[in-house]
């Protein structure tokens, strides 16, 4: 195992569990305790975590793993979702895209669509990303538009009063989320009110609102709202979903794409 793929995975095994010993962390990984000591000293030095005596504990009560770290936690899923959604949009649409490994998913399942190949524009991509921006830049045949704003490096997002100032000049016709959370009492969410604020101004400007989520996401609760069930037109999730969860969806006017 890389040490890229072992700090991923003691980083999500630190967010679930919220406290980990170096004996525990070895047996998970296959790999020596003086390894996972070392590991867990070089992402206490870049402040990824808390060193205890014996382990380490998550960094902070309001702990949030980077995007850099995510990319793998449900990945297969997230590749599915992104093409579910990729075909929902329209060659010749203004698309906006929040930031986050789903909607990174769907940039590049919007990349490789053969009738995006070309155009003038062939798809205009707003997004408040700084990764998406750089991969989809690339592509002559996309119109990108990049909000300005402060980056958060959690997420590589661009969030504040920059960044509203653009997405209140402009008009979409579809907004792809990526959420956190997303309950049908409480609606969408994510973990920090900044993000979240330039979310919910994307959804305003659009004509119908698409989330892009994981099932694992689905019926949980965030500290930021986005904005309410109501909102979203259409959720686009994977087949472990429930036929429950599903329904409640439905009920309140969310049509659902499990893939």
């Amino acid at each position: 195992m890389s040490r890229d793929a072992r700090w991923q995975a003691l980083l999500e095994l630190l967010v679930e569990r919220g406290r980990l010993d170096v004996e525990e962390a070895a047996a998970e990984l296959s790999v020596s305790a003086a390894t996972i000591r070392r590991d867990f000293d070089q992402l206490a030095e870049q402040q990824m975590l808390v060193r205890t005596r014996g382990g380490a504990v998550v960094h902070g009560v309001s702990y949030e793993l980077p995007l850099r770290y995510k990319t793998a936690r449900h990945a297969s899923e997230k590749q599915r979702i992104a093409k579910a959604v990729a075909d929902l949009v329209a060659p010749g649409e203004a698309v906006g895209l929040t930031g986050g490994t789903t909607t990174t998913e769907v940039a590049r399942a919007l990349a490789v669509r053969s009738d995006l190949a070309s155009g003038s524009p062939a798809l205009t991509i707003v997004t408040n990303a700084l990764n998406i921006a750089n991969e989809l830049a690339v592509r002559p045949q996309f119109k990108i538009v990049l909000t300005g704003g402060v980056a958060r490096p959690q997420s590589y997002e661009l969030v504040g009063p920059l960044a509203d100032g653009v997405l209140g000049q402009i008009t979409l016709d579809v907004a792809v989320l990526g959420v956190v959370a997303l309950d049908v009492t409480h609606g969408a969410a994510a973990t920090d009110e900044a993000e979240a604020a330039i979310n919910r101004l994307l959804c305003e400007r659009a004509e119908r609102v698409i989330v892009a989520a994981d099932s694992s996401k689905l019926g949980q609760r965030a500290f930021a709202r986005i904005c309410a069930t109501k909102s979203v037109d259409t959720l686009v999730t994977d087949v472990a979903v429930s036929g429950d969860m599903v329904r409640r969806f439905e009920e309140a006017g969310v049509t659902v794409v499990a893939v």
